[in-house]
């Protein structure tokens, strides 16, 4: 039982794989509807939400209850900016979503310097960050006018290979394994999770933390601002609000998938199935005819849950 139980730990994405499947199964059998295309569908909504997700998932791993609150500002400011610069044109691609991904790395540097150098706790720092950031937007606003979704982004977002595979599944899966392997192989991986584990020690042993932790907020921003570009591509546009849902279901969706809450380790494969569980578990309480409220509540309890019982294992 001991060596089962040992293995389950070796392996914590099971969970999240485990839940996603018996969620799918239970609403098919509700809505006599079991098949595989409802499965896809859902894997494709639940794919930008893993690509963000896993940005969250670089930031927890620092340990010391980090979390990054600025996701949902820049998921609507890379949405505004892409859609409103790139005018439907795949030649502005080139230097649209660069300087996208550049607006977005220079929030995350400067979420970094205010929780490393101000030592502004990261929740507190991240969320004036993100209400300056949504300031932003509201000043863009009037400006932006709705224009064609470039064909490449169209393909990324919407396009499905030989029918069957969304582009956007296999966006997401790769991203999970180059995290995975960044994890396992890379210095910057290995020190992330060490000083996640234990700063002091991280210290002793030579790794520059602060460098770390900044490279850490800087990527979780550049993967907002790059779901927000594909989610603009898959909405056909942007809106205020647009990034608003996806605050509470990042951090589900990394707690559920069995990354560690207090630090020091990282599972992106769980990540993407956390949040496949979370988007399967919205459809539920939809085809049960729950309100957005209650939703909220379920959710809610759901990551308060996991969270509970991930620190009691964390003090055994």
């Amino acid at each position: 039982m001991t060596l089962r139980l040992r293995t389950l730990r070796d392996v914590p994405w099971i969970w999240g794989a485990a839940g996603a499947l018996a969620m799918w199964l239970l609403i098919g059998i509700f809505t006599r509807n079991l098949n595989l295309e409802s499965l896809v569908a859902t894997g494709t909504t639940a794919s930008f939400l893993a690509i963000v997700s896993l940005g969250q998932m670089v930031v927890v791993t620092t340990g010391r209850g980090a979390i990054d609150l600025s996701i949902p500002g820049l998921i609507t400011l890379g949405a505004y900016l892409s859609a409103g610069m790139l005018r439907g044109s795949n030649i502005n691609l080139l230097y649209v979503v660069p300087f996208v991904l550049l607006v977005g790395c220079a929030i995350g540097l400067l979420n970094a310097l205010l929780v490393l150098s101000l030592r502004i706790p990261p929740i507190i720092a991240t969320l004036g960050m993100g209400y300056i950031v949504t300031t932003l937007i509201l000043i863009y606003n009037p400006l932006y006018r709705a224009t064609y979704i470039a064909s490449v982004l169209l393909f990324l977002s919407r396009y499905r290979m030989f029918g069957v595979v969304p582009v956007i599944v296999l966006l997401a899966v790769l991203l999970a394994v180059v995290l995975g392997l960044m994890f396992r192989y890379t210095r910057f991986g290995k020190s992330l999770t060490a000083l996640g584990q234990n700063l002091r020690a991280a210290e002793l042993s030579g790794i520059n933390v602060k460098v770390v932790q900044g490279i850490a907020y800087m990527l979780s921003s550049l993967l907002a601002s790059f779901g927000g570009i594909l989610i603009s591509a898959r909405v056909g546009g942007a809106f205020l609000g647009l990034g608003d849902p996806y605050l509470l279901e990042t951090v589900g969706s990394v707690v559920v998938g069995g990354t560690l809450i207090f630090g020091g380790k990282a599972v992106p494969a769980g990540t993407v199935f956390g949040s496949l569980f979370l988007v399967l578990l919205v459809t539920a309480m939809q085809v049960a005819g729950m309100r957005i409220g209650g939703q909220y509540i379920v959710k809610g309890l759901l990551i308060i849950l996991v969270l509970f019982l991930a620190t009691r294992s964390g003090r055994q």
